[in-house]
């Protein structure tokens, strides 16, 4: 980066890109322009430090551009809006090749395409460590947001995408393991690049809109307990309904528990929504319990023993795990 140089390298990973219909103007002037035909945008921010949230030993530099735009990407679809634009700020020493840059923004840029948006703009700056700041803009087209305000009790709570296999992977990662095991290749992947499955909540806006709804990154018992919170109402979840049979096989590889991975693992990036009981639920999601009246989060009735999430200052100190706030 030294050699190069801060604009030089702008030009470079710019090149060549082809901008969302939201971007009316991209990287190349002040700021960027984007649309917003709602009237309304949604916005989201979220940061990557090295060390603290990835490490590059761990993960490939386009693993954790795709990471980057994803944990973002999956806070605008939480709210039932379609990802039109990214900003992205970046942290890095004067000694890192210029290859780990470019390899951090073809990841931002494949997980952006993939979300339906692209990389408007951002800025590069030297930093002590590398540091992946993103901004996300989102588009309501028309609709209501769906806040985690809205679960109502009766509710079926229910989910979509994978749940668990993150934390494996992060397991995996720090517990010693034989990481080129293909026994442990899906949870690698898992750990490394989320996979939202954005189509399962856009596919289904404007239709079947899910009373709540929430992104799944702090661990499923957190975030229910954020929107239990937020709806004034308990959520009971049914330990049954969130057994998977090849996350229990990496479980008994490394003598781990995979039902605490499902419940508090974070980082899977799935969502979590409530429909009014009686609801046939939209493809790709899956009912795990039941909101009543009351406050908190159970599990088959009681009160979790174990952790329920990650919280970003809580054992701080700690070595650096690779985890998401």
């Amino acid at each position: 980066m030294r050699e190069l140089g801060e604009f030089a390298l702008i030009d470079r990973i710019n090149a060549g890109r082809q901008q969302a219909a939201h971007v009316l103007l991209g990287p190349g002037d002040d700021a960027a322009l984007v649309a917003a035909p709602d009237g309304r945008f949604v916005v989201s921010t979220d940061m990557l430090v090295e060390g603290r949230h990835f490490r590059l030993d761990w993960s490939s530099p386009e693993d954790v551009g795709r990471k980057a735009i994803a944990q973002n990407a999956a806070d605008i679809v939480a709210m039932g809006a379609r990802p039109t634009a990214f900003v992205v700020a970046l942290g890095c020493p004067a000694d890192t090749p210029v290859p780990v840059v470019e390899g951090i923004a073809d990841g931002m840029w494949a997980e952006a395409e993939r979300a339906g948006g692209s990389i408007a703009g951002g800025d590069l700056v030297l930093s002590e460590q590398l540091v992946v700041s993103v901004t996300a803009f989102g588009d309501l087209g028309g609709q209501a947001a769906i806040t985690r305000a809205g679960a109502g009790a009766g509710d079926i709570v229910a989910v979509a995408g994978e749940l668990g296999w993150s934390g494996a992977g992060l397991a995996v990662l720090t517990g010693g393991a034989d990481s080129s095991d293909p026994a442990f290749a899906h949870a690698l992947a898992a750990h490394r690049v989320p996979q939202p499955p954005y189509g399962a909540v856009l596919d289904v806006i404007g239709g079947s809109n899910p009373n709540a709804l929430t992104d799944v990154s702090d661990g499923l018992l957190a975030d229910l307990g954020h929107l239990a919170a937020a709806s004034g109402v308990a959520v009971d979840v049914h330990s049954a309904a969130l057994a998977d049979p090849e996350l229990a096989i990496v479980a008994r590889l490394l003598d781990a528990d995979a039902a605490q991975w499902i419940l508090a693992g974070g980082e899977d990036h799935a969502f979590a929504g409530t429909w009014p009981a009686g609801t046939a639920l939209p493809p790709g999601w899956r009912p795990i319990g039941v909101v009543t009246a009351g406050s908190g989060v159970t599990v088959d009735g009681a009160r979790p023993t174990g952790g329920t999430g990650w919280e970003s200052f809580r054992g701080a100190d700690a070595t650096p795990t690779g985890r998401k706030r």
